[in-house]
């Protein structure tokens, strides 16, 4: 896959905990110019969105809700979500209640991703935190953003250990679409994941796996 084809795949991620204003300006100027989505801290999306570099580009603004354990009130994820979108926001991904998935709370952990669901008119990815479950757990959280209606599901936050896995990828993708997010940091690294099924990647490495890339 080249450059081109690859780029729009690509959701060009900063989410550390020290991240400024002017880093979220860093992601948005690259995804601009190689034409990759930007994913930014929800604290920023109401100045992202009326930043030039967005406005005079077609690129794709990607927010987190309950980030990054899930551990939020139900209401509150809702919330977070709508802020987000009518900040701005195309797209939200938010991390499922990991410890409600292993304690098989299945109704609690559907009714919190559907409440987003409802809540906005945008595409939701969940985030399942693959590392963190066993194969039966992962099969379970799948179902739960299924029968939640989300759109996407996303390997991982990147906040763990580890991170996402062409296996992983590859069970998820019976499913539902997948992002596959964490410890992506070269061409042939996202090349793999994309091969195994993902539709999208998640990685702060966005400029480096494009130049990594072919260019035809």
């Amino acid at each position: 896959m080249n450059a081109t084809d690859l780029a729009p795949r690509i959701d060009h991620t900063i989410l550390g905990p020290t991240t400024t204003m002017s880093d979220v300006v860093d992601i948005l100027e690259e995804a601009a110019t190689h034409g990759m989505n930007a994913c930014i801290p929800p604290c920023y999306v109401d100045a992202a969105s009326d930043n030039d570099l967005l406005r005079d580009s077609d690129v794709t603004l990607v927010t987190v809700i309950g980030f990054p354990h899930g551990q939020h009130a139900s209401i509150a994820k809702r919330q977070e979500a709508v802020a987000a979108w009518q900040a701005g926001a195309d797209e939200v991904d938010i991390v499922l209640n990991i410890g409600r998935i292993k304690s098989g709370a299945i109704e609690s952990s559907t009714h919190d991703i559907a409440e987003v669901v409802a809540a906005v008119p945008i595409p939701v990815k969940v985030i399942i935190e693959t590392t963190l479950l066993s194969t039966d757990e992962k099969h379970r959280a799948c179902q739960i953003a299924v029968d939640a209606d989300a759109d996407f599901l996303k390997t991982s936050t990147g906040f763990t250990d580890g991170g996402a896995t062409t296996t992983d990828v590859g069970l998820l993708s019976d499913y539902l679409p997948v992002k596959a997010s964490g410890g992506i940091g070269s061409y042939e690294t996202a090349r793999s994941m994309l091969d195994a099924g993902a539709e999208r990647i998640g990685a702060s490495a966005g400029v480096k796996i494009l130049d990594e890339a072919p260019e035809n």
